[in-house]
């Protein structure tokens, strides 16, 4: 049975060549993801800007979330998310802050009361999350971006060499600017889902820039004479179907659950397939052409004795291309 190949093993694309096309409109994509932050601002949700929370009891043994979604959607409270906790009747409503303050805030748990009715449910609390909550979460989420960002720096650093560690963070930094720049665009909530969002896209795209970077390793140490620049195109080439390939397979999963699995998680998973699509155009574009600016070489006692010289105007022989 023969297989099918979205790529051909003999692809011979010339990144580098399109490095001219990249680097601007990356730039101009970077810009835009600021203005957007910086003028429109992310639709923070009630992590960020506080709200009510409020615990019932259904009387049934499972509670109907679909029923108490579109009666709370009726009451035009702004963003209002539900949840089971524990037992399958245990229920967590959360509603945003409202805009008059706390009074108002205390009239829309009302409503949710007199909404939903005692005879149904049982309210077990009623808690109000304040803005000095909701601005500690805040800083600890940026904080747990920056740190990670820092440790795969770290990482790449020892695993690699120095030049590969400012490579890769400026890939990943990259995507989460656009990420974010995606939230304020769309206007979809930012909640602690979208921060998990953004560090699972980092921690994507720097396992493809990773594959990347080991292929352009083992070409540097193979072909000691050859420009960068084919070194980088050829390792990219050689990378291309796997990176495809795992790229549509989890935008199949993500578009199922996109479309299947509901507004709770609609959020995340429409973060997570932007971020899948930049993230793999990111790790193809971005991160090994950056490395053309840094004088990136085989260390000689790691080299290989023979050298095999690339002959003037054509691409060496592949290496037999490995999974991961």
């Amino acid at each position: 049975m023969k297989h099918i190949r979205l790529i051909p093993d003999d692809t011979n694309l010339p990144f580098m060549k399109w490095a001219k096309v990249r680097t601007p409109v990356s730039i101009v994509l970077i810009l835009v993801s600021f203005a957007l932050f910086f003028a429109v601002g992310v639709n923070a949700g009630i992590d960020f800007k506080g709200g009510t929370v409020i615990e019932v009891h259904s009387h049934q043994p499972t509670a109907d979330i679909a029923d108490i979604r579109s009666k709370l959607d009726a009451l035009a409270l702004g963003e209002v998310q539900i949840q089971t906790i524990g037992s399958p009747n245990e229920v967590l409503i959360r509603v945003a802050a409202q805009p008059d303050g706390a009074q108002a805030d205390q009239a829309a748990a009302q409503r949710v009361r007199d909404t939903l009715g005692a005879a149904d449910y049982d309210f077990r609390r009623v808690e109000t999350v304040g803005p000095r909550v909701s601005g500690e979460l805040a800083r600890t989420g940026t904080l747990a971006v920056l740190f990670t960002i820092a440790g795969i720096m770290a990482y790449i650093w020892v695993r690699f060499e120095w030049q590969f560690g400012v490579a890769a963070v400026a890939t990943l930094v990259h995507d989460a600017i656009l990420t974010v720049g995606f939230f304020a665009a769309t206007q979809i909530d930012f909640n602690l889902q979208s921060l998990a969002a953004i560090l699972t896209i980092i921690g994507y795209s720097l396992n493809d820039t990773v594959v990347i970077f080991d292929r352009i390793r083992e070409i540097l140490r193979k072909y000691k004479q050859m420009p960068i620049r084919d070194v980088i195109d050829l390792a990219t080439n050689q990378t291309l179907a796997r990176t495809i390939m795992t790229s549509l397979t989890l935008l199949l999963a993500l578009l199922s659950l996109y479309v299947f699995g509901g507004p709770v998680i609609r959020s995340f998973t429409a973060a997570m397939i932007w971020g899948i699509i930049v993230a793999t155009a990111s790790s193809i574009f971005i991160g090994g052409p950056i490395l053309i600016y840094f004088n990136i070489r085989a260390p000689k006692d790691e080299a290989k004795k023979e050298e095999v010289k690339k002959p003037a105007g054509t691409v060496p022989a592949k290496t037999p291309a490995r999974a991961g």
